[in-house]
């Protein structure tokens, strides 16, 4: 059954199993993955290499002995399951490997491996630390170099296994000419490794091997919350163009489906897209009628109706007959592509973002080193005694070590995604806190977010009981939403379906049938023989007696929608509403939620424009949407956040998920995350009042690297318990 609207535009959820099934079968990259669990020896990589390169399509096969694996380079059209067979015939076990899968399974790897070097860089420290009380406690001579020598056996292995992310993050630092926090630590560790060495080979009265492996315990702790803080996911524009149709079906000269592949396709080709497809170009329709699920452009959830003449774009389904179209834009100039274009632009805008923690780190890693520079020249040609003047450098670069800096924002950020997670909210990206409390403008999309996207019966009550019965029946043939969402309201209300004969849908129109020998239907205004307008999305039933009689739909508010534009508009941001809907529904919305501005019938470039002019203004925007023709507004904002019912590319784009389906937790995150801001700055200020008590110090010869560690363990553990407050 279809709808008649005021502008007619639309998506169908009773639809959505097609294109959804459709996505899901659509090759996701041109890399694909086989497991390969019998592989044990360079012959079996030799024969799978060979025998896959082999295949047409296939443009390289490389297989991973280590982890039983083969990743192959192919066309676009090439599947993993095509390839499963060639391993089969060649005698080896195989199987298809989700790539996205494997993505996550990287960055789960990534977090156990730091964990692990946190491990080792505690249980190290303990045992190091057990022996420097030895000697504190007065242990002199051959035992005191004894148990120096043994903590060196333990520190070295330790800290050159448990230091590897500071010491490859230093490296490339220096390889691209560059300072970065990795660079003053990495020393600090070297310092205190090469003095200890030295004073245990003199027999020295102190070794700072205790000092060295605290620093990396500490500093470890410090990655890992910040690890734990970062969502690992694809980029959105990869999303979109997963999406991009591989195949369609040309007409030849004789009118005859042939496939072929997308890029093949040029302007003038005839396409025959079938019921449940994507359109995988921009046209024209030449033949049939149907309705289209536009959700990708809209965002909206009703269809359209498509009928010669009409006009079609990339990545919309075709949902009930099939269609021929005439290929107006191709390949990159086909809207699906332009999408993704929008998206990798924004995404690459919003990556330039400085955090708290790189200003710091700009500042803070000269000064370092400039510092302990300073200090072996200065007290080396002080008193010409070298080991005196590396001491004392490489106390300077143990206290100045960026341990509560390091701290400072992880320990953050984790305090507040863990009180966020508890009211429902996931923060993916490291520094989202920070851009979410400088947001001052807050623009919502309208259906599936400030909204439910589901049609309601708005005037059931007004129809006699022989409207509802035969209304009943007739959405009973029809899996549009507002059939879906009549029938529904009709047998809640009690009403039985009326006994029909000939029921039949007819497609981009509505439902038809016989009562008694007279013709009944349920559909547009136009088909039914309705006069006048109806502001209302609404559908038309006539019983033949008369007049139709007009059935009218609102779409349900959003949970805590009321209560989320009410608390940012009393915090003083503005509230925006840009929508992809008709005028008068995005008017009726804003009207009942009190929002001054608004943007209708908005398509995905229009949104991510307005976004782009009010970032340009000077303005911080938060981005709430849910539809893939949110995506680009998503990633161009300067935060962003979804529903965890939006689409993939929609949550991907989005710096903040949305768990449950109330709005309410918004407005608490935006609190939370100025609270957050705060403890964060107020989080360096300790740092640097440590700074300015404890390098003096240092400078002044009076403190020992040991010394130094030690004011640098409770610089770090303050910063971690004023985190803490958050909770």
């Amino acid at each position: 059954m279809t709808a008649q609207m005021h502008h007619q535009t639309a998506v169908c959820p009773g639809c959505a199993a097609a294109p959804t099934e459709a996505i899901a079968q659509a090759p996701t990259e041109a890399r694909l993955a086989i497991s390969l669990p019998t592989i044990h020896c360079q012959a079996c990589i030799s024969a799978v290499e060979r025998g896959l390169s082999q295949v047409p399509g296939v443009r390289s096969a490389r297989v991973n002995l280590t982890l039983k694996r083969a990743l192959v380079e192919a066309e676009p059209e090439m599947r993993a399951a095509d390839l499963v067979p060639i391993c089969e015939s060649l005698g080896y076990e195989a199987h298809e490997l989700d790539l996205a899968a494997l993505a996550a399974t990287e960055t789960d790897r990534a977090g156990r491996e730091l964990l692990l070097r946190l491990a080792v860089a505690g249980f190290a420290s303990m045992n190091v630390m057990l022996l420097s009380i030895s000697v504190w406690s007065g242990a002199s001579d051959a035992t005191r170099d004894m148990f120096h020598w043994i903590s060196a056996a333990i520190t070295f292995p330790a800290i050159v296994y448990s230091g590897q992310p500071f010491f490859k993050n230093a490296w490339q630092a220096l390889r691209a000419r560059r300072l970065n926090m990795d660079v003053p630590i990495v020393l600090a560790l070297l310092l205190a490794l090469l003095t200890s060495l030295w004073e245990t080979t003199l027999s020295g009265e102190h070794a700072y091997f205790d000092a060295a492996l605290t620093l990396t315990f500490f500093l470890l702790a410090g990655r890992y919350l910040d690890h734990r803080t970062r969502a690992a996911a694809r980029s959105a524009a990869e999303e979109l163009a997963a999406l991009e149709v591989p195949r369609a079906w040309r007409l030849d000269e004789q009118g005859q489906e042939v496939e072929v592949s997308v890029a093949d396709l040029t302007i003038g080709d005839l396409i025959r897209v079938r019921p449940g497809g994507r359109m995988p170009v921009d046209g024209e329709i030449t033949e049939g009628r149907s309705e289209l699920d536009r959700s990708l452009l809209t965002g909206e959830t009703l269809p359209v109706l498509a009928e010669p003449g009409g006009l079609v774009s990339a990545g919309e389904v075709n949902l009930t007959g099939p269609l021929t179209i005439r290929a107006t834009a191709v390949g990159a100039e086909a809207s699906l592509h332009r999408m993704a274009d929008l998206v990798a632009i924004a995404e690459s805008g919003r990556s330039r973002y400085t955090s708290l923690a790189d200003s710091a780190a700009k500042l803070y890693a000269p000064g370092v080193h400039i510092l302990s520079a300073l200090a072996f020249v200065g007290w080396y040609l002080y008193t010409y005694d070298l080991r005196t003047a590396l001491n004392i450098a490489a106390a300077v670069l143990i206290i100045t070590c960026p341990c509560a800096l390091g701290l400072a924002v992880p320990a953050v950020t984790t305090a507040a995604s863990g009180r966020l997670f508890r009211a429902g909210l996931l923060v993916k990206h490291a520094t989202a806190l920070e851009r979410l409390a400088e947001v001052d403008t807050v623009v919502f999309d309208k259906t599936g977010t400030l909204t439910e996207g589901a049609p309601e019966v708005v005037n059931l009550d007004t129809l006699s009981p022989k409207e509802r019965s035969v209304a009943l029946a007739l959405a009973s043939g029809s899996s549009h939403p507002l059939a879906i969402a009549l029938s529904r309201a009709a047998r809640d209300a009690g009403a039985e379906p009326a006994v029909l004969e000939d029921l039949r849908e007819v497609p981009g129109y509505g439902t038809e049938a016989r009562l008694n020998g007279q013709p009944v239907r349920l559909g547009r205004a136009a088909w039914v023989g309705a006069r006048g307008t109806q502001e209302q999305t609404a559908t038309w039933l006539d019983l033949g007696e008369g007049a139709p009689v007009a059935i009218c739909f609102k779409d349900a508010l959003r949970a805590g929608a009321e209560e989320v534009v009410r608390a940012l508009q009393g915090a003083g941001k503005d509230v925006l509403l840009i929508s992809g809907d008709t005028t008068a529904a995005v008017e009726d919305l804003a009207k009942r939620l009190g929002i001054q501005s608004w943007v209708a019938e908005a398509l995905p470039e229009d949104k991510a424009a307005r976004i782009a002019e009010l970032t340009q203004t000077g303005r911080k925007v938060l981005m709430v949407g849910d539809g893939l023709n949110d995506t680009a507004a998503l990633a161009g904002a300067h935060v962003s956040i979804s529903p965890a019912s939006a689409l993939d590319a929609a949550r991907v784009a989005s710096d903040i998920v949305l768990l449950g389906k109330d709005l309410a937790p918004i407005a608490e995150a935006c609190g939370v995350a100025e609270r957050a801001t705060r403890r964060i700055r107020e989080n360096f200020q300790i740092a640097t009042l440590y700074n300015v008590i404890a390098v003096p110090l240092a400078i002044a010869g009076l403190a020992t690297p040991l010394i130094a560690a030690l004011a640098m363990s409770t610089s770090s553990i303050t910063v971690s318990l004023n985190a803490l407050r958050l909770r």
